[in-house]
């Protein structure tokens, strides 16, 4: 009979330290502690994507129920004080568009942090805010649960929901009905993504313009870039690759460092927005510490972590997409003394003719 020698078994070095390693990376992705990954990872034979479901079935629809019955969905006092506080640097309504605007498409791109289940319930019911207050054709989000979503269709009627993974946390786009033709989606995967994370794409059709949709959530923190930088050539690849009478837009929680972005570089047809518009100092950060306190961080920081990109149609005779106007959203705390993500999100406005 054959057997195993030493040198073919793992040490417990190494087993500890891939133990150690998980426990890191659950931490980053969950928000939680290390202590409260390796109970989950325990329990689940260390496997990563077994112990994330686990972590995120916990009863959230609880949450939303409890908080926000059905009786009272949307106080009118909230709605006014959004209203009365919006951000200064966000669109007016002679700028917002309206259905009767043909010439503009409006999108709003966020990652809603919906792994924070701190006052989850009412940080969504802001999210719904937003979308009454500025309409948006397009909502690009990431970072959201399956009890998030289930209230967003019960709250946001008016928006066709399309969903980028089923269990854990996973990206969905929001498409207004009355505006915006869905024609069909996919969801590309990221074959090394330690993450869960990939690519949602959807086709649809805006007053006889083909778009090609894209959102994701690439690969978190500053040890993980070389798998960001490897999911952000397959971005740009699909953009690049897109039939020349279609326009293409992405947004999304990219997590990219600018120096990632120079190592990676963009094809000559897409344009970063943010900088195509100027680069206006009071849209740069959409991860900022300084300003955003949802989490507690002991230290000041400053990205650009979530961007929009767009590669628009080539083809002659096809009506030009291109951006006029970006402002971030979200600026303004709730009622319970937070925001509505970590994150802010970025709403942006396009002309077609």
């Amino acid at each position: 009979m054959a057997s195993t020698s030493d040198s073919d078994m793992p040490s417990v070095s190494n087993v500890e330290e891939s133990r150690n390693r998980l426990c890191d990376e659950f931490a980053a992705i969950a928000g939680t502690d290390s202590a409260v990954a390796q109970c989950y990872l325990a329990e689940n034979d260390w496997d990563m994507e077994r112990a994330l479901n686990s972590f995120f079935e916990a009863d959230m629809e609880k949450l939303f129920e409890e908080d926000f019955p059905e009786s009272d969905p949307c106080p009118k006092h909230e709605k006014q004080k959004t209203e009365e506080k919006s951000p200064p640097d966000c669109p007016s309504t002679t700028q917002k568009p309206s259905e009767e605007d043909d010439g503009k498409l409006s999108l709003i791109s966020w990652n809603v942090d919906g792994l924070d289940t701190d006052n989850i319930a009412e940080r969504a019911r802001g999210l719904c805010s937003y979308l009454v207050l500025y309409t948006p054709d397009v909502v690009l989000l990431q970072e959201l649960i399956p009890p998030y979503v289930a209230y967003l269709k019960k709250r946001a009627v008016s928006y066709l929901i399309i969903e980028g993974g089923e269990d854990g946390y996973f990206t969905g786009m929001m498409l207004k009905k009355s505006r915006v033709k869905f024609l069909e989606s996919q969801i590309v995967t990221y074959p090394t993504t330690q993450m869960m994370r990939n690519l949602l794409i959807a086709q649809v059709n805006f007053k006889g313009q083909k778009l090609w949709l894209m959102t994701s959530h690439l690969e978190s923190c500053k040890g993980h870039a070389d798998e960001r930088m490897k999911q952000l050539r397959m971005v740009m690849q699909r953009m690049k690759e897109a039939p020349d009478d279609v326009t293409v837009l992405f947004g999304g929680d990219t997590n990219l460092r600018d120096a990632e972005v120079s190592k990676v570089g963009l094809p000559s047809t897409v344009c970063d927005v943010w900088e195509q518009l100027g680069k206006q100092e009071h849209c740069r950060y959409t991860w900022d510490t300084k300003a955003n306190n949802n989490k507690t961080i002991s230290y000041v920081s400053r990205c650009r972590f979530d961007r929009i990109y767009l590669r628009p149609a080539a083809k002659e005779a096809v009506p030009h997409v291109a951006p006029d106007h970006m402002a971030l959203v979200g600026l303004e705390k709730l009622d319970c003394g937070r925001y509505t993500s970590d994150h802010w999100g970025i709403y942006c406005s396009f002309s077609v003719r």
